[in-house]
């Protein structure tokens, strides 16, 4: 995971992590801290946890996910209603249909499924967003959109949202922790993009492009052309509708060296609808 501005040039290997600092206060409270088992939640709503804390995120034994922290997932959904340029809540994310962090997970986890409704906080070019949840080493999350659905329209679809950025400002050069990315219409069959890239450029993966909307900056976040994050089209992996996009960490990150003890793995911070079955 990425929080702070590039140090410039080859700034991610002289920190031989993920944790680019924005501030030490930054630092102490995303890298401080251990996660020592997974929480997963299958599509069914059943629960399967273990021993799954850290001082960031905390999810009590047989807790729903939609109950972690009550009232930040209509805190963040609210942020998507009218006042944001007219989008709908389920323009984006309206719930976790399952996550099963790998390990190094954990930021951002104690503001599930909040923190991942709701439009993008890009922070541009060169500074990774805060507002992100990290999957962890080969971790998995299955997002869903109810009552709304992607369906496949003219050119880009739906748009993922990470949180790289462009090391000194160079876009040949992005700090990235792909992520790939597969959609369903049933929770149960899914079609996956081709993410099969190591380096620049990642093409079909997720997790390398930088963020450029936020809320009230003016920028849309369904609109691929200025947007930010990475579109996808439906028609290149031959769906007509997709109710739910699941991402999986495919960074290949070593735990815990790249990103700290809580902070590995892609991170995701918005998934936004551009073709929507109810616009």
């Amino acid at each position: 995971m990425r929080r702070a501005r590039s140090l410039g040039g080859r700034g991610r290997r002289m920190l031989g992590a993920g944790c680019a600092v924005a501030g030490l206060a930054v630092l102490a409270a995303a890298c401080g801290s251990t996660v020592n088992a997974a929480h997963s939640m299958p599509l069914d709503g059943s629960t399967d946890t273990t021993d799954a804390s850290d001082d960031s995120s905390a999810l009590a034994d047989g807790a729903q996910l939609e109950k972690v922290d009550g009232g930040e997932a209509s805190e963040a959904a609210s942020d998507a209603g009218p006042g944001e340029g007219g989008l709908a809540a389920d323009r984006f994310v309206t719930g976790v249909a399952s996550f099963t962090p790998g390990p190094c997970a954990g930021f951002g986890q104690s503001k599930m499924p909040g923190i991942v409704e709701g439009p993008p906080k890009g922070g541009g070019a060169t500074q990774g967003s805060l507002d992100v949840v990290s999957l962890g080493v080969g971790g998995e999350i299955v997002l869903s959109f109810a009552p709304n659905a992607i369906v496949d329209g003219p050119g880009v679809d739906f748009i993922v949202f990470e949180n790289p950025f462009d090391i000194g400002g160079n876009p040949d050069d992005p700090y990235a922790e792909p992520g790939e990315v597969s959609v369903s219409d049933d929770g149960t069959t899914w079609a996956t993009y081709p993410c099969t890239a190591t380096s620049y450029p990642y093409g079909e993966c997720a997790g390398w492009h930088p963020v450029y909307s936020a809320p009230g900056n003016g920028i849309s976040p369904v609109d691929p052309s200025t947007a930010g994050g990475d579109p996808f089209d439906l028609a290149d992996v031959g769906l007509s509708e997709a109710r739910f996009v699941r991402i999986r960490d495919v960074s290949g990150e070593v735990c815990p060296d790249a990103g700290g003890p809580t902070a590995d793995g892609f991170d995701l911070d918005a998934i936004s609808i551009v073709n929507a079955l109810m616009p």
